[in-house]
């Protein structure tokens, strides 16, 4: 017998793996960083359930600048080491924050949110960016939440690699 929280697993387990298809799908065609970006965000935010803003965050020289999202209003720019985005860039790797009321330095943009996961993008081992990602609910992120957007940021920085290297006029940062 399944209990509950393996079945939520497995719901998102394929919600998940419809996501990563939708990505590489948009990718096949789409070959413009602004237009993978803005589409990923939308992508995101209706593939992975009970979330409240889904978007990105670029990085120029110690600051990150507000990128496409899905969502509320966001704060914008945030320096590197403020903040759970600006601590996933110092740190390079992934912070999953339960309660956000908790972590020191959060920078509060929706009242609503209660936990966050942030993603660091990497392009050529440097960091391009980050994927965030907020939820009303506390604790809304698991291993397999992270596991999965973490692939999810490989495909994406895949992609937008490839933009860059046909369309280096057109970068955004």
């Amino acid at each position: 017998m399944i209990t509950v929280e393996e079945e939520i697993d497995i719901n998102k387990k394929t919600s998940y793996l419809s996501l990563i298809n939708a990505v590489e799908n948009l990718l096949e065609t789409e070959h413009n960083e602004l237009s993978i970006l803005a589409n990923c965000a939308a992508l995101i935010k209706t593939f992975v359930k009970n979330i409240n803003w889904a978007g990105f965050y670029l990085l120029k020289n110690e600051l990150l600048i507000l990128g496409p999202f899905q969502g509320k209003l966001a704060c914008n720019p945030i320096r590197v080491g403020s903040g759970v985005c600006g601590k996933c860039v110092e740190a390079r790797a992934t912070i999953v924050v339960g309660n956000v009321h908790e972590f020191e330095g959060h920078i509060p943009c929706d009242e609503a949110t209660n936990s966050e996961i942030v993603i660091p993008i990497f392009i050529d081992d440097e960091i391009y960016g980050v994927l965030d990602l907020d939820s009303k609910m506390f604790n809304r992120f698991s291993t397999v939440d992270r596991r999965f957007l973490e692939q999810i940021t490989v495909i994406i920085a895949r992609g937008v690699k490839m933009a860059k290297e046909k369309n280096p006029d057109v970068c955004l940062v």
